[in-house]
């Protein structure tokens, strides 16, 4: 029986651009695969509506291995997209089951641009698009892998980073955070704030770039482009 105390020697998780990215040590695979479903329970919230991919190293994983670990992740709704590995076998069965075998390494500017920018251990992770009648609070940071629509209200103590198009409402820095800020690929918001300041209307662009809203020095809420690359 594998205690809370191995489990972060077993598997580690961080983010990554594309969600979320489980690196295992060597480890019988039942225990790599106990490791990880205990941290998403320990966290259920910080593993909401993620993407997963993992690094597996050298171990081999059967058919059965990975849908068994699969439909796990899925009650806990976590959507396992990509396996790493080093044995022939499992990437082969990895790709039978429609499963990534690669994934894109940001360079370091991504890296501090987009997932380094947050801390895992205090991020909201949503990878779907935000609906009109939404409501989501997340005492941290909140990261989207899709759309926030108009009617759409996402809050957050700390950052929001969306990686799409936002047309519903913002809010970082809700308990007062002046530091906070929001960015996202298409940053035409129907009302950005970030702590007690309060952005106009923003209207759709023809030609939308990413941008980056913050505090500026003469305290007031302003946008300009976000270098994600």
């Amino acid at each position: 029986m594998i205690t809370m105390e191995q489990v972060t020697s077993i598997v580690q998780i961080k983010g990554i651009r594309d969600g979320l990215l489980a690196t295992f040590s060597d480890a019988a695979w039942e225990d790599q695969r106990t490791a990880l479903i205990l941290q998403i329970d320990e966290k259920p919230a910080f593993f909401q509506g993620a993407r997963l991919a993992m690094d597996v190293g050298n171990q081999v994983l059967k058919v059965n291995d990975l849908v068994e670990l699969r439909d796990q992740l899925s009650e806990r709704n976590v959507a396992l997209w990509a396996v790493i590995s080093e044995s022939p076998m499992t990437e082969q069965t990895s790709q039978l089951l429609g499963l990534a075998t690669r994934i894109s390494k940001p360079r370091p500017e991504e890296q501090r641009s987009f997932a380094d920018t947050i801390s895992d251990e205090t991020a909201l992770f949503i990878s779907k698009t935000i609906r009109s009648g939404t409501r989501i609070e997340y005492p941290g940071n909140i990261v989207i892998i899709g759309d926030v629509n108009p009617g759409a209200e996402v809050i957050a103590e700390g950052n929001v980073v969306v990686w799409g198009r936002v047309r519903g409402v913002i809010h970082a820095g809700a308990k007062g955070n002046r530091n906070a800020f929001i960015c996202a690929l298409d940053l035409s918001a129907n009302q950005l704030r970030i702590a007690d300041e309060v952005s106009a209307m923003l209207k759709p662009q023809k030609d939308p770039r990413p941008e980056i809203a913050s505090i500026n020095e003469a305290g007031k809420l302003q946008a300009e482009l976000w270098n994600v690359s």
